[in-house]
């Protein structure tokens, strides 16, 4: 199995100018997020617009990334969208001939925020049973309503023995120190999507962070995966000004991600399927200046 560990972002999807996907574009995107240091890949994610694409364009972007990763890191993809399951199984069957790692999960996709865990179980099941060759994740995606799993569903999915990823959304280090008790020795990889948590998560022993902020600066989301150990009241504080930039994202995300790519010489449209382009401002624009300055700065300060 590839390396499951590191920094993952959750990708940002090309469009062209009239909103269509724009493949050679998102292949640019992917060859520029590998050649930035990523260890992984989350394609067709809610960063990526996938509640606004068709099954034909999430294969379409996935098969995209794939080949643009080149399989020199792992890529997992979800597209996991739809309402009935009969639906679901289909996009997952099409998702797992693409090529990716895994095909993740959303939590909420298996069952309504007012039915429990047998409910959950019970379709998770009827998927698994669907389609018997297909490694799993799941994500607790946001969108359109927050389904934590309890400690049993999780302990569930691990002795299904079928799921090696959870992004999870939790934001509450109390939550994530249960989870590693409850995935201790097994295969599933634990990703923090929270950057505030982030280092108590991986102190109590997380495989990673899988989050949107990997589309500005992962090197410095490296740096501090790699030095939290040895790096002390340094790592700390360099999580506290993480936390505080990455407000940036209740500010246009994902259109000001885009437009940041494109400072950095990433030639694609900032076209959102989910934004209108005049949602970001100029006063949105001068924020992701700043963030651009903070990232030089502190590059600077950790020799990057």
């Amino acid at each position: 199995m590839k390396k499951y560990g590191g920094v993952w972002p959750t990708m940002i999807s090309a469009f062209d100018e009239k909103g269509n996907l724009d493949l050679e574009g998102n292949k640019k995107l992917t060859k520029r997020l590998v050649d930035m240091g990523s260890d992984g890949l989350f394609a067709v994610c809610q960063s990526s617009e996938m509640f606004f694409l068709n099954l034909e364009e999430k294969v379409a972007l996935a098969k995209a990334v794939v080949e643009a990763a080149e399989g020199k890191i792992p890529v997992i993809a979800s597209g996991h969208t739809s309402d009935s399951l009969e639906d679901q199984i289909e996009e997952i069957r099409a998702m797992s001939k693409t090529g990716v790692d895994a095909v993740i999960l959303v939590s909420n996709r298996l069952a309504k925020e007012d039915e429990g865990s047998d409910t959950f179980i019970k379709n998770l099941q009827t998927i698994l049973d669907a389609v018997p060759d297909v490694k799993l994740g799941m994500y607790e995606c946001p969108y359109p309503y927050r389904r934590l799993l309890t400690n049993e569903e999780l302990k569930w999915c691990i002795d299904s023995g079928r799921f090696v990823f959870l992004k999870d959304v939790s934001c509450n280090i109390d939550i994530e120190r249960q989870r590693v008790h409850v995935a201790k020795g097994s295969d599933l990889h634990l990703f923090n999507a929270n950057t505030e948590t982030l280092l108590d998560s991986l102190i109590a022993g997380y495989d990673g962070y899988n989050g949107v902020m990997g589309n500005f600066h992962i090197d410095i989301y490296k740096w501090l995966f790699e030095n939290f150990k040895k790096a002390g009241e340094e790592a700390r504080e360099l999580q506290n000004q993480l936390t505080k930039v990455a407000e940036i994202e209740n500010f246009g995300y994902p259109l000001n991600a885009k437009y940041h790519g494109t400072l950095e010489g990433l030639e694609i449209d900032i076209f959102s399927r989910r934004l209108e382009k005049e949602s970001l401002t100029e006063e949105r624009k001068e924020m992701v200046h700043e963030l651009r300055n903070w990232e030089e700065k502190t590059r600077k300060r950790l020799s990057l």
